[in-house]
């Protein structure tokens, strides 16, 4: 969430950085700063007319101790207007700051000097590639067709179990998932990350605190009966551990890391580009998640940016970064790096992770905040990363080491997986 003081102060700075997001702001912006000024005078008048009542409560007492019990009902008599008075403004007050509130959620987060303008993922900037893309046979299979034949993914029993979006893996298809998850978990913490195992749903605060509320209630799954909502990444109940909290600069870095499986309900997701495991309504993913002071934050980013290289050079998959356009930013980050795989056999590019740097805009849902050496309170900046997605990850696995004698397994994970050949 945009903090105030930065919109009064940087309005025209953000209406500008805002358009790469094909939003005009100003409207916005206005209308935040016009109810900012209404619950302001509001509690200047509330504060003002409180603090009347009080001094005539004090001196009606003093009023009666002194026998002027004639002169004190009249000063109760005022008394009772002004209280009738609070309470009006009292009542506007909170109508002002949950409108105020309402408009503030709807505003998304400013994008970074960086980002450039765009209308979709067409406009994506590319600024790096590595890795060779395989040349395959000439009767290579897509990772679905690959799943069938070696019987290791179950896509028609996840439809009977649940529905379309949610495989059943099984044998060396569940094993070499279980191998990724623990080899991206023991980077992840060789790199300094703490392992951390969280809920797997979350409260609606929690919700709140990160962005996806309410601005992604479509695509999460929400238990009524419990008002609780299972969670779309880790990045929710683990950025969520600071919300309403004040650390220390000495606390900084602050950096977690966490296995959850993940779920997306992707409304309106269909057709060919989302076959398989291309798009899922359950899925595993491990995930990164970094507090920082401001100064560290975009440092921090480039530190994560690195890391999930390490991984796909381990992996040996080619893969390209592109920094994200405004017109597909997410809704609560500054700047976004997405990290995506090359299929040969399905000739495109699967993204497989994104990291992003938020900046104060979850701290400020959060109010997480730390001590600077002024003893001052000041927000943290958030960041969180996929380390990664498995489904894109396997499929380019299964797509891009198959051979005639079957689909061998990436060097580094033949200790996690124990063996090294799915024929």
């Amino acid at each position: 969430m945009l903090q105030l003081q930065a919109i009064r102060e940087q309005k025209e700075e953000m209406i500008t950085a805002l358009k790469k997001r094909n939003i005009d702001g100003s409207a916005l912006l206005e209308d935040v700063l016009k109810l900012d000024e209404k619950r302001r005078t509001t509690q200047t008048r509330l504060d003002s007319v409180l603090a009347e009542s009080n001094s005539l409560s004090k001196e009606i007492g003093i009023l009666y101790k002194s026998g002027k019990g004639k002169e004190a009902n009249v000063l109760k008599e005022k008394t009772a207007a002004l209280k009738e008075e609070s309470k009006q403004l009292t009542e506007e007050l909170g109508t002002a700051t949950d409108a105020l509130q309402a408009l503030l959620y709807q505003i998304p987060n400013v994008p970074h000097s960086s980002v450039p303008a765009g209308n979709s993922e067409a406009d994506n900037e590319e600024i790096f590639t590595e890795g060779d893309i395989p040349k395959l046979l000439t009767d290579a299979l897509p990772h679905w067709e690959l799943a069938k034949k070696y019987d290791i993914i179950d896509f028609e029993l996840g439809v009977k179990i649940a529905g379309a979006g949610f495989p059943v893996y099984k044998g060396k298809g569940a094993r070499l998932q279980r191998a990724l998850i623990s080899y991206f978990l023991d980077k992840n913490t060789a790199a300094g990350y703490t392992e951390i195992q969280v809920p797997h749903l979350v409260n609606e605060l929690s919700g709140y605190g990160t962005g996806q509320l309410p601005d992604k209630e479509g695509q999460m799954y929400h238990v009524t009966a419990d008002d609780l909502y299972l969670i779309p990444t880790a990045e929710v109940p683990v950025t969520n551990i600071f919300r309403d909290l004040i650390l220390n600069e000495s606390d900084f870095p602050v950096t977690y890391t966490g296995y959850t499986p993940c779920f997306r309900r992707e409304a309106g997701s269909y057709g060919a580009h989302v076959r398989g495991l291309n798009r899922l309504h359950q899925f595993d993913k491990v995930e990164i998640v970094r507090v920082e002071h401001p100064s560290k934050s975009y440092e921090a980013l480039d530190g994560m940016v690195a890391h999930v290289k390490d991984i796909l050079r381990e992996l040996k998959l080619p893969y390209r970064i592109l920094r994200l356009c405004g017109g597909d930013l997410g809704f609560t980050a500054a700047l976004t790096y997405d990290f995506e795989v090359f299929s040969a056999a399905q000739d495109r590019w699967l993204e497989i992770s994104s990291v992003s740097n938020f900046e104060t805009y979850q701290a400020n849902r959060l109010k997480l905040r730390y001590k600077d050496e002024n003893g001052k309170s000041q927000l943290a900046h958030t960041l969180n990363g996929s380390s990664l997605a498995l489904p894109r990850v396997l499929a380019g696995i299964l797509e891009n080491y198959q051979t005639a004698d079957g689909i061998q397994i990436p060097e580094v994970l033949v200790p996690y997986c124990g063996f090294d050949v799915i024929d």
